[in-house]
């Protein structure tokens, strides 16, 4: 190869390399050096530290164009003097598809009052603690809700108006509006576990008690198929999503403390992987990029505001981290970047939006009040 095809080309790799920003991986920046290790005199070599950088006062050193310092992460060209330049950090591994950055969602529920149902949907900010505002409408009132969201829609699934509703409702991220029918679950459900994958939404678990994992898909409108089981046949459970896996926990007409995973790469049987530190029905579920939380719930020691935490790089078993604010059960779960939420519960339908932090172990503080105090909702985020 000629030498003014190499200056060229070490030209355009070093524009690149000056146009690198936050998104551009280490790896990709040596696979372009790399390209150009060998050719003409010219490479690209690795250093311990600068001390054993070429003395470009060598006749040799001139053929060195580029050096790279193992232990910086730095690179130098030759300009007659060596001259660095930092190579940006990694990106930040990417929210899982359960976290929003922008809006918490509440949608449908119980409010006071015999047989009583809402269809209400509210929006609260994460950014601020602001409470919520009522935006739309579901197709048909009802309580008891799985959530799932995609990246674009939230999702509310199942429930009883009554009778035992098999809908699968859908409303847009992007603008304040009413929820559609968009298809049914393969059975009719109410308590379900809501998941949710890039692709699909999950339905598992739920009353009439059942070991049933269903799944829809995001990109097109259409019904749910079974595709799995439970550990165990169980309603009233909470769920989280990790980047590759579903997870229902607790729940049961006798609380429980199990931790079912199962995964979203294949069709198939949850195992168990873990227990919460007591058993628990209704609690509220959510997740951090790498931790599943579960918030509330109602077991022996009557209505409980502990915060549970379980890690999503093994199977374990949760330790308690926090408390809510109250004791409370039939929690709505939702997760943003940094916060778990718990919004609406039993026993007083209470209206009280709680948050408590990924980053540090915490309690639960206020963050606003729904639009109208009601339990046993579905949650979702954006």
């Amino acid at each position: 190869m000629a030498g003014t095809d190499i200056t060229n080309l070490l030209e355009i790799i070093q524009r690149k390399i000056d146009a690198a920003d936050g998104n551009t991986a280490t790896k990709d920046l040596l696979y372009l050096l790399s390209a150009v290790r060998k050719g003409d005199g010219t490479a690209l070599e690795l250093y311990d530290s600068s001390g054993a950088f070429p003395d470009l006062t060598d006749s040799d050193a001139d053929k060195e164009m580029i050096a790279y310092k193992l232990d910086s992460d730095r690179l130098y060209f030759n300009v007659g003097v060596w001259k660095g330049k930092t190579l940006p950090p990694p990106p930040p591994p990417p929210p899982t598809q359960a976290q929003g950055s922008n809006f918490g969602y509440t949608s449908g529920g119980i409010l006071a009052g015999p047989n009583a149902f809402s269809n209400v949907i509210d929006k609260f900010p994460f950014a601020a603690d602001d409470g919520a505002s009522d935006v739309g409408d579901l197709t048909v009132a009802r309580r008891d809700v799985g959530g799932q969201s995609s990246s674009t829609h939230g999702y509310s699934a199942g429930g009883t108006a009554p009778p035992t509703s098999n809908v699968i409702d859908k409303f847009p991220f992007a603008a304040d509006a009413s929820a559609s029918d968009v298809g049914d679950l393969a059975t009719a459900k109410q308590y379900v576990a809501g998941q949710s994958s890039t692709t699909h939404g999950y339905a598992s678990g739920g009353v009439p008690n059942t070991t049933n994992i269903q799944k829809f898909p995001f990109a097109v409108d259409a019904g749910a198929s079974n595709v799995g089981n439970l550990s165990l046949s169980r309603g009233r459970a909470a769920g989280q999503s990790s980047t590759t896996h579903g997870y229902a926990s607790g729940g049961g007409v006798t609380p429980n403390s199990l931790i079912d995973k199962f995964p979203f790469a294949a069709d198939g049987t949850a195992s168990i992987v873990g227990d919460l530190t007591v058993g628990r029905a209704g609690p509220g579920g959510q997740n951090s990029i790498t931790h599943g939380y579960n918030s509330g719930g109602q077991g022996a020691p009557g209505f409980m505001d502990l915060i549970d935490k379980y890690p999503f790089a093994s199977d374990a078993s949760a330790t308690d981290v926090g408390d809510l604010t109250v004791g409370r059960y039939q929690v709505v779960g939702q997760s943003s970047t940094d916060n778990g939420y718990a919004s609406g519960f039993a026993p007083t339908n209470s209206s009280l939006i709680e948050k408590f932090p990924f980053a540090s172990d915490a309690n639960a503080a206020g963050a606003g009040d729904l639009s109208i105090g009601r339990r046993s909702a579905a949650g979702q985020q954006y």
